[in-house]
């Protein structure tokens, strides 16, 4: 039998507890990645028998640790029975436990074993993969009887599936994406990190104006003479509008972050001064956004 839960481990309030279960090579890990996306403290692989510690420990963490999902599934072994009887008695505590149960057809599964050419977990001595998700089935019965809400992702890609999640528990347009600019010379090559690359050589250079030359693009005489170039003003504009399109397409996609590099020839005048201003208009539109200079220090 399961343990009482102790009055230390009772949950506290602001306890959210998300645990990720069903059938394997139905999308739990997918799920789980779009958890931690949002923000929750995630475990692959949780003993069930441990659920009570991990509230105790949960509530000495001074409200740092409040969100936690967990994947519970056949890999328990013989933990697995208990599975239910532990969810349950939280819950009667009060604690605020969502099971999902994630789902997909025979065929799907099947489908997607044969793609990864991984072996089942239950197969046993067969192999079979068929023979294994039977087994499986039987094995998570206590699981599924117990789960809030049962999510097959037969027709499901990864991207609808960690929308889903997320907008379940994170909250749609809860979590924006961030972006990374970063600022950098070409002649000492291209990011290789960056997801889109912005080339502004076509700008004046700061670099060949002697009173300018020896300061960067942070500066404030370099940045004016950078932005009160018409080309400039321009390009920022169309970027700001291009940034407003792209971004949430990107974030529906499922994508949590976004770098765009920003480039001139040394990376220490105009590729400064742009991502500079475009960072604070993308701030204004309520993007998260960081910035990196590269080579603004280099000579």
């Amino acid at each position: 039998m399961t343990a009482p839960v102790p009055e230390a481990a009772r949950p506290a309030p602001e306890t959210q507890v998300v645990i990720l279960t069903g059938m394997s090579g139905s999308g739990k890990t997918t799920a789980l990645r779009a958890l931690e996306d949002g923000g929750f403290y995630c475990i692959d692989n949780f003993p069930i028998v441990f659920l009570a510690r991990l509230l105790d420990l949960m509530g000495h963490t001074a409200g740092e640790l409040r969100r936690v999902a967990l994947v519970v599934d056949a890999r328990e072994g013989r933990f697995l029975r208990e599975a239910p009887r532990a969810i349950e008695e939280i819950r009667r505590l009060g604690g605020d436990v969502t099971v999902l149960f994630f789902d997909a057809s025979d065929g799907s599964l099947v489908r997607r074993y044969s793609e990864t050419r991984r072996r089942h977990p239950l197969a046993g001595d067969s192999g079979s993969v068929p023979d294994g998700i039977a087994a499986e089935r039987k094995a998570l019965e206590g699981l599924r009887s117990v789960a809030d809400e049962v999510v097959d992702t037969t027709q499901l890609n990864v991207h609808e599936l960690k929308r889903l999640v997320h907008n379940r528990f994170v909250g749609p347009g809860a979590d924006p994406m961030g972006v990374t600019l970063v600022s950098f010379g070409f002649r000492g090559g291209i990011p290789s990190h960056a997801d889109l690359v912005l080339d502004v050589r076509f700008l004046p250079n700061p670099y060949f104006v002697p009173e300018l030359k020896p300061y960067p693009g942070t500066d404030p005489r370099v940045r004016d003479y950078v932005l009160g170039q018409a080309d400039a003003v321009t390009f920022l504009e169309k970027l700001d509008d291009l940034a407003a399109f792209l971004i949430p397409r990107f974030r529906a996609e499922g994508k949590t972050y976004l770098t765009v590099a920003v480039g001139c020839t040394g990376g220490r005048h105009r590729s400064v001064a742009i991502s500079n201003e475009l960072a604070e208009r993308l701030r204004r539109r309520g993007f998260p956004v960081r910035v990196w200079h590269r080579d603004v220090d280099k000579e």
